[in-house]
């Protein structure tokens, strides 16, 4: 136990889960993490960093309120956040993405796979063999380590591409990457493994053995979730108008193949993905809002999730030598990666801002490199194996935090943020007074839709022949608001034109009782079109004065065009 765990009362350590305590540390992970999130989110850093700062507080590396026996515990709920990652990652990766990027992502994924695993191999080989003067010790470590540094870590860089509603040529190609780069990580392990168990004696890991338990992780975890993802569209084809139902089919085929995948000893990740990408592609177009109901079920998840991560870092145990290997795994690992994905984004000729902010969004790491450094640990468990979990756990500690401020810094840069937004996002936080038409505020003193009480109605008539509004608010002299003037009305006025010289708005207006104010929210405004059964109401300030008028089908087509300008931005982001 390290230094800070003697500073809690022994009530505020959880050195075993029974029914009652399980309750109260998930209330406290939950709490503490989400308070956390928001924080750093306050700060403008991305919330999985505060979640995973949480964990280190009351994990290992600091009080120990978690203790490793409860942290092991939960990784079913590791487990899980996984297969919801994987899933909504599947989810992306539609043919018709694939068929437009797909030579793109290969050569991308191959040069920001496959650099840094020489680059780390060489590096962490020669200073290791310089220290040590064990070459085949070093060798074996280098080659490792460098299989190990092609994977990066989907969670944390999903988790910000969320939270900031990215879209655009470096969002997709940034999911194409990390949803399969993994893929390219466990080959370069099969043979690094294979290689370093001949350096250092083993009889077991030889390369055949090594590619047929690689084909079996790899081809059977796709084939268990794409069945599971067919039962699944089967399952919910019937009850789509039932939410609750479609979320419980989901969520339960997401456990059911997590299940399977731990009793089979198979890849939780590549399996859900199998069920994502089965679901976007070949189930029925109307099983599609399983994805946003799953989304919506994920953010307590992924705060245990990374809360957990956070909590089984321990840095108290790092030694110089490991120090020196760590910081050169990361220096090598984020050179390496940086090298590779530019190289391979010019030669594919993927967009200027693909090309030079991609670097940044393949840091992170957690996952299959903790995976894969435990695999190591209990196959080199009398050698090499220690070290190399400890090497990949303070790594993950420092790139865990960088990575998600990387990734914000490359989307904030590309111009993504905001982007993948519909009419119903931006209604959000759409107020009143930022509604336009034709360039001119709806609360502006100038718009067309406000005439005096002595406005003649052949004004009007010419107004209406002119300007989009439909109908119109009446002003007294003082400027307050006096009354409406609809389209009805203006239809019964046509059948009276002899008269129309004589008739003033005074004459035609109708009292409303109901307006809204300038900072009132769109949807409150639509409540409010909804229960008056109308399409116009004025706009006022605090002292009654006339400011405007809001219309449903203005503010409709306002919201349309905020749409159509952002994919407008995303088709000039893809050149």
């Amino acid at each position: 136990m390290n230094i800070f765990a003697q500073f809690l009362p022994d009530f505020m350590h959880f050195n075993a889960l029974n029914g009652a305590n399980l309750v109260l540390l998930m209330g406290i992970i939950l709490l503490l993490g989400a308070m956390g999130g928001r924080l750093f989110q306050k700060l403008k850093i991305p919330q999985v960093v505060g979640y995973i700062v949480i964990g280190i507080i009351i994990g290992q590396s600091g009080f120990q309120v978690l203790s490793s026996l409860v942290i092991v515990s939960l990784d079913p709920v590791s487990s899980v956040a996984l297969s919801l990652i994987g899933f909504l990652i599947g989810g992306e990766l539609k043919l018709s993405v694939l068929k437009k990027y797909g030579k793109q992502f290969t050569g991308i994924l191959l040069f920001e796979a496959i650099v840094p695993f020489f680059v780390v191999s060489f590096v962490v080989t020669t200073v290791s063999f310089l220290i040590t003067k064990d070459f085949s010790t070093s060798l074996a470590l280098g080659l490792i380590l460098g299989a190990i540094s092609s994977a990066t870590a989907p969670a944390a860089t999903t988790d910000v591409l969320r939270e900031n509603r990215t879209r655009g040529p470096l969002t997709t190609t940034v999911l194409g990457i990390v949803a399969m780069d993994d893929a390219v990580a466990l080959i370069l392990y099969a043979f690094a493994s294979s290689i370093a168990s001949s350096l250092l004696g083993y009889t077991g890991g030889t390369l055949g053995k090594q590619l047929l338990t690689l084909a079996y992780d790899v081809f059977v975890s796709i084939a268990l979730g794409s069945a599971i993802g067919f039962l699944l569209s089967k399952f919910i084809r019937n009850v789509m108008t039932d939410e609750g139902r479609i979320l419980a089919f989901s969520l339960g085929s997401l456990f059911l193949s997590t299940g399977i995948c731990s009793f089979l000893d198979l890849d939780n990740i590549l399996a859900a993905m199998s069920i994502g990408f089965f679901m976007v592609n070949f189930a029925p177009a109307k099983t599609r809002p399983t994805f946003s109901l799953v989304e919506k079920f994920t953010p307590p998840i992924y705060v245990l999730f990374f809360v957990l991560v956070g909590a089984k870092l321990n840095v108290w145990n790092v030694t110089p030598y490991v120090g020196i290997i760590a910081l050169l795994y990361i220096i090598c690992r984020t050179v390496g990666k940086s090298i590779g994905s530019r190289v391979g984004s010019k030669l594919t000729h993927a967009p200027k801002t693909v090309q030079k902010y991609l670097p940044w969004c393949l840091l992170s790491q957690a996952g299959v490199a903790i995976g894969l450094s435990i695999a190591a640990g209990q196959t080199y468990a009398d050698s090499l194996g220690p070290t190399i979990i400890l090497i990949i756990t303070a790594t993950t500690f420092v790139v865990q935090i960088l990575g998600p401020v990387c990734v914000k810094h490359a989307v904030n840069g590309a111009g993504e943020c905001g982007l993948d937004i519909c009419e119903e996002d931006i209604m959000k936080t759409c107020r009143v007074q930022d509604v336009t038409m034709q360039g001119l505020s709806i609360c502006s003193p100038d718009s067309p839709a406000i005439v005096t009480e002595t406005t003649r109605l052949h004004q009007i008539l010419d107004s209406f022949s002119t300007h989009q509004n439909l109908n119109y608010a009446v002003k007294t002299a003082d400027g307050k608001f006096a009354g409406m003037i609809t389209l009805d009305h203006l239809k019964e006025c046509l059948l009276i034109m002899e008269m129309s010289d004589g008739i003033m708005a005074m004459d035609i207006q109708e009292p409303c009782k109901t307006s809204v104010k300038p900072d009132m929210l769109v949807p409150d405004v639509y409540q409010l079109f909804e229960a008056t059964d109308t399409e116009a109401l004025p706009v006022v300030d605090d002292d009654g004065n006339l400011l405007g008028i809001v219309e449903k089908p203005v503010v409709d087509h306002y919201l349309h065009l905020q749409v159509m300008e952002l994919h407008k931005k995303l088709a000039e982001l893809d050149k």
